[in-house]
């Protein structure tokens, strides 16, 4: 069973940035595909970044040039630097691995609140 934390949510103006931060033991993210989804009230949860075994990245539209997904250097935490937020990226977001793609393991979400 693998443990994943996040910490990082919390309340933000638009136009302001966040770093959420998904934590485990052992170097769990350099041979499991991650990512970080997100959920709004009534509706589904979405995908919103995606790191592969080999560093390579993708990300939802509504995103790109403003969220960024990494890993540390010991590859046991993944990060999801978020900038430019807007009132529509609040959600509740969490982290997830898988084989492929994440959805296997999951945290237990953070919350994220863009509002003045």
């Amino acid at each position: 069973q693998v443990q994943l934390v996040e910490s990082g949510g919390g309340l933000v103006q638009p136009g302001g940035s966040l770093r959420l931060s998904c934590a485990t033991s052992g170097s769990v993210f350099a041979i499991w595909t991650s990512g970080w989804y997100r959920q709004a009230p009534g509706k589904q949860r979405e995908l919103v970044a995606r790191i592969s075994i080999d560093g390579t990245t993708d990300y939802i539209d509504s995103v790109k040039g403003r969220f960024s997904i990494f890993t540390n250097g010991v590859k046991d935490t993944l990060y999801l630097q978020m900038t430019g937020l807007k009132s529509e990226d609040t959600a509740v977001y969490y982290c997830s691995i898988g084989t492929g793609r994440p959805g296997r393991y999951w945290g237990q979400g953070t919350q994220v609140t863009v509002s003045s």
